[in-house]
């Protein structure tokens, strides 16, 4: 048996997400399908992260075993002529058999793109939130600070979390201001905001929950001083609302 390790990207605006799911339609689904039409083997997809639908990522880690001969390379070429243009492999390789990409991993990134202006861009919807209102910046940093190390993080938890433990590792967390977001070659102007968490792995909807509840610090409707309250109380109805799925990228997984 060959275990084949795949980088994957892919704009999650037309999926159910990641994991596999009886009625289909996901990012996980779809790869199988077409790994099958090109080896003619049904192969088990292991993903490092289990995006959720209309979630996007630039750096998806995925592994297979196969009994097929063909190189990654010769594999990877395949799959990107079958399948959607929305999804593509960047890179294939041989791995070992003992390589899990998810228990692997030593940290995952995601970043989350906001935008505050007073019109929107017609080009970017599909990859953003549109809060409809400025944000204090600085308040939503000063919140941020609490959130940084290591915590149970129930709080910004979703239901259906399959998780043993609710204690995660936040190695870093930035907000940053953009006037302009680069485009096919040109500049789009507005007002946005970047939030980028890496963190040793992440909860059920963790990373837009926690954007949520920064967004209402940046509202006013939440003070900076109360989420390390939110933390503590380790109960999800104390926290923000969940930040829509389309703003969030799942940035980069490290090992």
């Amino acid at each position: 048996m060959r275990y084949i390790k795949l980088l994957i990207e892919y704009d999650g605006t037309q999926y159910h997400g990641w994991q596999s799911q009886k009625s289909g339609g996901t990012i996980q689904d779809i790869i199988r399908g077409k790994i099958f039409a090109i080896i003619g083997e049904k192969v088990g997809l292991t993903g490092a992260s289990r995006t959720d639908a209309g979630v996007h990522a630039l750096g998806q880690v995925a592994v297979f075993g196969t009994h097929s001969r063909l190189s990654p390379d010769v594999i990877m070429r395949a799959l990107n002529a079958k399948l959607p243009a929305d999804i593509r492999i960047l890179y294939s390789e041989e791995t070992n058999g003992d390589f899990h990409p998810r228990y692997a991993a030593d940290r995952k990134s995601y970043f989350y793109i906001l935008s505050t202006s007073e019109s929107q861009t017609a080009f970017l919807y599909k990859y953003m939130w549109d809060v409809k209102t400025g944000l204090n910046i600085v308040a939503m940093r000063q919140a941020a600070q609490a959130i940084l190390g290591e915590h149970d993080f129930s709080s910004f938890r979703g239901s259906g979390c399959g998780s043993k433990t609710q204690v995660r590792t936040v190695h870093s967390l930035d907000i940053s201001r953009h006037r302009t977001i680069s485009f096919m070659t040109a500049h789009v102007r507005g007002d946005f905001i970047k939030i980028r968490i890496e963190a040793n792995a992440f909860l059920r909807y963790m990373a837009r929950n926690i954007v949520g509840t920064l967004v209402e610090v940046g509202r006013g409707n939440l003070s900076p001083e109360m989420l390390s309250r939110i933390i503590k109380c380790r109960d999800r109805t104390v926290a923000g609302p969940t930040a829509p799925a389309q703003g969030l990228f799942l940035e980069k997984i490290t090992y």
